[in-house]
């Protein structure tokens, strides 16, 4: 049976019926052709203004890598570690649950990730909503992207620069707590007598990254 369909003029709410119609009609339908009809669905909800968080995922030194984006920005970057699907139903309870794979508003970040681990890219210019952090823990994330790409900063030195220099543990919790790591270099913040220190994608995630920063 010929399983083709033709979605150019399918809105949003036309290529999701035919997503499902598909799926309801073939057992095992053809990855290419539900391929194409979820691109076109994220296409067409995104373009009404329907689509709150697009994400995708992508290969990287580090393993895959989750990115997420609402129209504002780049909302989440998650490490296998912390179970993509946990993370996206975090995100459709904290902020929408629009949430479809789109790679159109990723394209920027998922390029400059590229460029960075390929040693190519040292500072990342793509907007970041820091809307899953608030109060002194968004202060501290907002600070990171001044520390310079292949230098590391203290706890201390951090909560220093965030206006609280007494809050050493509280800057650990918010770099822990970093929706959005690697882009926002959470991972040049070492402890005071320069050991590494703790990281959301794990120790050897972090030594990775400094090694990478240093080699350049």
């Amino acid at each position: 049976m010929n399983a083709t369909l033709d979605t150019r003029n399918a809105d949003s709410a036309d290529a999701a019926r035919l997503v499902a119609d598909l799926s309801a009609t073939f057992p095992d339908p053809p990855a290419s052709e539900l391929d194409a009809l979820r691109r076109r669905l994220a296409i067409a909800a995104e373009d009404e203004g329907l689509l709150d968080v697009a994400y995708r995922s992508i290969d990287s030194p580090l393993g895959p890598l989750l990115l997420a984006a609402t129209s504002v920005g780049l909302v989440r970057v998650a490490f296998a570690s912390e179970d993509h699907d946990v993370v996206l139903s975090t995100l459709a309870t904290a902020i929408s649950p629009r949430v479809l794979r789109s790679e159109r508003r990723t394209d920027g970040v998922a390029r400059q990730l590229d460029e960075y681990f390929a040693g190519r890219r040292r500072a990342f210019d793509v907007p970041v909503d820091l809307r899953l952090v608030h109060g002194f823990r968004r202060d501290v994330i907002a600070s990171l992207p001044a520390i310079a790409y292949g230098t590391t900063q203290s706890y201390a030195d951090v909560a220093a620069a965030a206006g609280n220099p007494r809050a050493v543990r509280a800057v650990g919790s918010a770099c822990a707590h970093n929706p959005v790591p690697v882009v926002v270099p959470c991972h040049r913040v070492v402890r005071s007598d320069g050991s590494i220190g703790q990281y959301l994608g794990g120790v050897d995630a972090k030594v990775a990254l400094l090694s990478l920063e240093a080699a350049a």
